[in-house]
């Protein structure tokens, strides 16, 4: 059963400051370690271009002359869906590296998946938008959540997709819909998305 929304009191107050107003990193030390797992998906939207180059096989040989610059530069780049799923389990192993407040947690799995995917447009008005979608879960035995390892994954891999194609799709792309779907272990409880 989904976890029920949390009731935010008047008096709630932010976790990471003190008693004064200071930027403090939550104690810990008390709390039980517990086994904790995080999935967070998001999407990044292409070109038709950017879509075609993901979902084709890399050539070996030379790309064809009539092939533009900017196609044979993101091919010579190499697999982008290979290269951001190694770039989202560096990013989730690196969380407090780039969270100043987050705790180092020994990590003990980190699934990245990036599954290529036309949104339908759901009206004659909408045209069809060819996608990445992202989803990485994150697991540990620690004493604080895991949400923050499995965002950061999901963002570092659709930035690399977007490092890697935006030599064909530019300004074009968007990366959009980051959000935790489930989250299990710790004093709060499971929680799983429904929407």
């Amino acid at each position: 059963m989904p976890a029920r929304p949390r009731a935010y009191s008047s008096r709630a107050q932010l976790t990471h400051l003190d008693e004064r107003g200071r930027v403090s990193m939550v104690e810990v030390s008390e709390k039980e370690p517990t086994k904790r797992s995080a999935t967070a998906t998001g999407r990044i939207y292409l070109n038709d271009v950017a879509y075609r180059l993901i979902t084709s096989t890399y050539p070996e040989q030379k790309a064809p002359y009539s092939e533009s610059e900017a196609v044979q530069k993101a091919r010579r780049k190499g697999d982008a869906l290979t290269v951001a799923q190694l770039a989202g389990i560096m990013g989730a192993k690196k969380t407090a590296d780039l969270i100043p407040l987050c705790h180092p947690l020994a990590l003990t799995r980190v699934d990245v998946q990036l599954i290529p995917e036309v949104v339908p447009g759901g009206s004659a008005h909408l045209k069809d938008r060819p996608s990445v979608l992202c989803a990485a879960t994150v697991t540990c035995e620690g004493k604080t959540g895991i949400e923050m390892e499995a965002l950061t994954a999901v963002s570092i891999s659709l930035l690399s997709v977007w490092d890697m194609l935006k030599a064909v799709a530019g300004k074009e792309m968007e990366i959009s819909e980051i959000v935790v779907r489930v989250k299990t272990g710790g004093k709060n409880g499971d929680f799983s998305r429904t929407q």
